[in-house]
């Protein structure tokens, strides 16, 4: 399924992943692989994953463009492998998340880990929260080993419910012995579909303590603050949402992590908001 141009040379690189299109609240993940990518020294594709027949095409729509400013040519969905450093060496994954063949897809990627002598394996997205703007944005952790859970201080062993690609990728790496971390931001409900430069900031942020990558976290701090700033604009024009914010503001840090049950409520909503 795998179409690389060459594989590159790379020494126990992190493999960083990103999926669109499932639960990516605040589009958290998509942005910092974006902001990482940007960050890449000797970045390059090296490979890609085509999606023509694997997508939903009425979710992820092809793309036209147009070359040498004439000819008009169709991209398909695809998932990109870009290589590069940032302090050591990076890999990382993006692209939308395949409505079939997702055990085919998932083998492939674990492939690709255990052939380029993937260390550690980060996925990153946005989960809607309960959760108010003006706080520091959380970010939450999974892990398939106990031991790894400890380490990065993960949200619960005993979740069950709807999971994503992400998920999948992370449970069949460890049955290959290749550590897999989900970093999650937690973003506020009332805006989870807007995207959010401070949960991306918050995830760049955890995934440069966990893994020594030589990665800015600060790059989109204006953005952030322009951010807050037209949040609290737009609460002005509605006492309703601005309610609830009060609200959250109000409440003490949680003494417990959310329960599966109330993961998969939170997840619910989100999908019913983005129809």
């Amino acid at each position: 399924m795998i179409d690389v141009v060459e594989w590159p040379e790379l020494h126990e690189p992190v493999m960083v992943v990103a999926f669109t299109g499932w639960v990516d609240a605040g589009i958290a993940g998509a942005g910092a692989l974006a902001a990482l990518h940007a960050q890449l020294e000797d970045g390059r594709t090296f490979g890609r994953i085509d999606l023509a027949d694997l997508a939903d095409l009425s979710e992820t729509r092809p793309t036209v463009c147009l070359v040498d400013g004439v000819t008009r040519e169709i991209e398909w969905p695809s998932l990109d492998l870009v290589s590069g450093r940032l302090g050591g060496d990076v890999v990382l994954v993006t692209g939308p998340e395949p409505a079939a063949r997702w055990k085919a897809v998932v083998s492939e990627l674990v492939d690709i880990a255990v052939r380029l002598g993937v260390s550690d394996v980060y996925t990153l997205g946005g989960m809607p929260a309960s959760v108010s703007h003006r706080r520091p944005v959380r970010v939450l952790a999974t892990a398939g080993d106990p031991d790894r859970a400890r380490e990065v201080g993960a949200l619960r062993l005993d979740y069950t419910g709807p999971i994503g690609l992400a998920t999948v990728l992370q449970v069949e790496l460890g049955r290959m012995g290749v550590p897999g971390v989900g970093l999650w931001a937690q973003v506020p409900h009332y805006v989870s579909a807007n995207a959010s430069p401070v949960a991306v900031s918050a995830l760049l942020a955890r995934l440069r303590e966990l893994t020594g990558l030589d990665v800015d976290a600060r790059v989109l701090d204006e953005a952030g603050d322009a951010y807050r700033a037209r949040l609290e604009e737009e609460l002005a024009e509605r006492p309703d949402v601005a309610e609830i914010v009060r609200t959250l503001d109000t409440l003490q840090e949680p003494e417990h992590l959310p329960t599966g049950d109330e993961l998969a409520s939170e997840i619910e909503r989100f999908l019913r908001e983005q129809h």
